[in-house]
């Protein structure tokens, strides 16, 4: 199974004139637990994710620094610190290194990135830099709660796949960006919030 077999798509992004408000209320009002952050060619640029929102100002949970760990850490790193938790700007909270697959790259291969890079999720982009879709961890554990006797079947998965989100995307009432869809062995798993209203 490849990564356009797994990745939710299409993916919720903002560009970099978003603010950390913003963001946030995406993350709640979506249901997801990171946005991509494009620059304004359309590649990505960063990623935020929950856990760069938990030590924030507005939450009353940012970090609070004694003089001796000033004197240790150096201003430096409290400065930064100081402005990843009271920025409005989603450049200055983001993650810039993102760690990052193609569509043909192998779930095997996605599961190892994800454990290597002690991250959470893969954002995936076309050889062209464009962010098609993203793989988390809970993608993959849904592959292991749908797990199924291997069976016989004639089309690919591709395949199914993706007539199944042509078709999703051209009814009006379906929301398939809600949804995450996987075809293995012929067999077609899709949960999500949403997904029909």
């Amino acid at each position: 199974m490849r990564a356009r077999d797994l990745m939710t798509s299409p993916v919720i992004c903002v560009g970099l004139d978003a603010t950390v408000r913003d963001v946030a209320k995406l993350i709640v009002e979506k249901r997801i637990s990171a946005v991509p952050i494009l620059d304004g060619a359309g590649k990505l640029a960063g990623i935020v994710t929950e856990g760069d929102l938990l030590r924030r100002v507005e939450s009353g949970t940012e970090n609070r620094y004694s003089w001796w760990v000033h004197m240790l850490a150096g201003s430096h790193a409290v400065a930064a610190d100081y402005v990843k938790s009271h920025s409005v700007k989603v450049s200055d909270v983001m993650t810039r290194d993102v760690v990052t697959a193609a569509p043909e790259t192998s779930v095997y291969d996605i599961a190892g990135l994800i454990e290597e890079k002690h991250v959470k999720r893969i954002p995936i982009l076309d050889a062209d830099g464009a962010t098609v879709g993203i793989i988390s961890r809970s993608n993959i554990v849904q592959l292991v709660a749908g797990a199924r006797p291997w069976i016989e079947v004639t089309l690919a998965d591709e395949t199914i796949r993706s007539d199944l989100m042509s078709k999703l995307k051209a009814m009006p009432w379906a929301h398939p960006h809600h949804l995450s869809i996987t075809v293995s062995n012929g067999i077609v798993d899709i949960w999500g919030g949403r997904g029909i209203e």
